[in-house]
């Protein structure tokens, strides 16, 4: 029996229908795992057409952590989740944030302790080993490449359209970024922003159609990791790279933010974090 045939005995009817966007919840602020909600991966990809081999992760960044020392003194942290795309459960959003927040009144005696129990919780619901990493502050960076938001682009286009991708004849290898990406919560409708940072090698991508591409995605309604991998899988099949890496940095909804990574070579990024997270 594989990981994954065990996941779908433990959470059989894991959908959005039965998760806990949507519905009024109880803050909660004692430890409590349970309110972790995994989603299977394989409903947001069950559409893609790829024959190529998937790398990457998800990272999430954690601001507002937050729990009891063992004499009931409050101590603070921030966190780097990082989330294989191998792992067959993503954890929705909603559900790991009221995760979060259940530590705030829970003893522990030390960070360590608090680490090692998120690490431990997540890579269960993950069906995959999750790191957890606590630092103090997260240092702003400045991403290399060329920036698309100065062209002039004329479109009245705002859900996803592969036929804006075209390619020309001279093969480069370049880092081109925009900050105009903006999809919309698949449960909720409200809007997630961020920043895309596309690096490859192979022809080279007409820019406007690129620019054009990334705003079609403006009304549309996904899991920041699907929108990430389709927008990964149709720059591969419509531009046919000879290596791409796709990240995604959002701004931060409730504490956390998420910056999906999808790559033909590497399983991690170069981490960034702009001002706008």
């Amino acid at each position: 029996m594989t990981i994954l045939d065990i996941f779908s005995i433990l959470f059989p009817m894991n959908t959005l229908e039965t998760g806990p966007l949507g519905i009024k919840t109880p803050y909660v602020q004692t430890y409590s795992p349970n309110l972790l909600f995994p989603i299977s991966r394989q409903q947001g990809r069950q559409h893609l057409a790829k024959d190529f081999a998937l790398q990457g992760c998800d990272i999430w960044t954690g601001y507002e952590l937050s729990w009891l020392n063992e004499k009931g003194k409050p101590t603070q942290a921030m966190a780097r989740f990082t989330f294989p795309c191998s792992t067959p459960y993503l954890v929705e959003s909603k559900s790991f944030k009221l995760y979060l927040n259940s530590f705030n009144q829970s003893r522990f005696s030390s960070p360590e302790e608090v680490r090692q129990t998120m690490q431990q919780d997540l890579s269960q619901n993950a069906g995959g080993d999750v790191t957890v990493e606590f630092f103090e502050a997260f240092p702003i960076t400045k991403i290399p490449g060329e920036c698309l938001d100065h062209l002039d682009i004329d479109t009245n286009v705002y859900e996803p359209c592969q036929k804006f991708l075209q390619v020309g004849d001279n093969p480069v290898h370049e880092t081109l970024i925009s900050h105009l990406m903006k999809s919309n919560c698949l449960a909720t409708g409200q809007p997630d922003w961020g920043t895309i940072i596309i690096d490859y090698q192979g022809p080279q991508i007409d820019r406007e159609g690129l620019l054009k591409y990334i705003v079609s995605y403006r009304n549309h309604s996904g899991f920041a990791e699907h929108c990430a991998e389709q927008i990964f899988t149709d720059l591969m099949i419509r531009c046919q790279p000879e290596k791409l890496s796709l990240n995604i940095l959002y701004t931060r909804r409730g504490g956390l933010d998420i910056n999906p990574f999808r790559s033909t070579w590497k399983n991690v990024p170069n981490i960034h974090r702009l001002c706008r997270q």
